[in-house]
């Protein structure tokens, strides 16, 4: 029982209301592998520059992420520089440097091409596809995406889509692949390209869950101190995947546990800059918080 994600190893400067932290470790595969590895194995496929630092490495492998597939390669890392103003959920870019991403192309093990759960995380859909392209027989794979992507990709995003099951988005993304403003019709019609499942997450208003079996909704959990919402998408996405690959079943109830699972990861994310909160979760602690969740939707 194992995961595999394909995404981003960023350095982020991050400014909040809360402080200005640089260069910290960051991007879409790193924030998905902090929760998911609470659940299974995480192989993490990216691509980062000699200057990344030594002490990420060594921390990812401390936490029991496989680096196999870490391309270290000349050139600068991905970095990412964002500020967060008193609307915690809109990120402001402020630079993105590519570096080393430009060149990228996934490399595998043959270990790895046999995996059967695959999270595509937001990253070139030209990128996705090619690893897509390269597993053997994957059970279940889900895609996430971005904005730029939708508009500047839109074509080879839309024929990725009918090769996934699982396709996970915003409220924003949705409305904009989809072409719907209302979110109910938005995810029909998402499902209509391929997926059969649509995740659109929410925000602080929490995850809509849409399949042509069922559909249901949850709140986000109430934390009382938002600090940095930077990769709680992707935390969410770990907690939902990683789940689902420990029980190596995708019934109604284990798909609402994943749903669960992945929102109370997402709420201990934002609690601190970068991955500060999440490099100290374990699955008591996931535990616990869905036990005071119950609590406060319950009745």
């Amino acid at each position: 029982m194992s995961t595999l994600v394909l995404g981003t190893v960023a350095l982020d400067t991050v400014k909040t209301p809360f402080g200005l932290r640089k260069q910290i470790l960051g991007g879409s595969a790193v924030h998905f592998a902090m929760s998911a590895r609470l659940f299974v194995p995480v192989n993490l496929v990216a691509i980062v520059g000699k200057d990344f630092p030594q002490q990420y490495i060594d921390f990812l492998n401390r936490k029991g992420v496989i680096l196999t597939s870490l391309i270290r390669a000349e050139g600068k890392t991905f970095k990412w520089q964002g500020e967060y103003k008193e609307d915690m959920e809109v990120a402001y870019t402020l630079n993105t440097e590519l570096g080393v991403l430009t060149g990228f192309r996934p490399c595998l093990t043959e270990q790895q091409k046999k995996m059967e759960y695959i999270f595509l995380a937001n990253i070139d859909p030209e990128l996705q596809q090619h690893l897509l392209n390269h597993l053997y027989s994957p059970r279940m794979v889900a895609l996430d995406s971005m904005n730029y992507w939708i508009e500047h990709k839109r074509k080879v995003l839309m024929r990725l889509l009918r090769d996934v099951d699982i396709y996970v988005a915003n409220e924003e993304e949705a409305r904009a692949l989809s072409g719907e403003l209302h979110l109910v019709k938005a995810a029909k019609r998402l499902r209509s390209l391929g997926p059969k499942m649509i995740l659109i997450k929410r925000g602080q208003h929490g995850v809509l869950f849409y399949s042509d079996n069922f559909i249901f909704s949850i709140p986000a959990y109430p934390t009382e101190k938002i600090v940095d919402p930077t990769g709680a998408g992707d935390t969410f996405a770990g907690g939902f995947m990683g789940y689902l690959a420990s029980k190596r079943r995708m019934d109604k109830i284990d798909l609402k546990r994943a749903v669960v699972y992945g929102a109370i990861a997402a709420s201990f994310n934002v609690e601190d800059f970068g991955v500060n909160r999440t490099a100290k979760l374990t699955l008591k602690d996931l535990n616990d918080r869905l036990f005071k969740f119950k609590e406060c939707v319950l009745f």
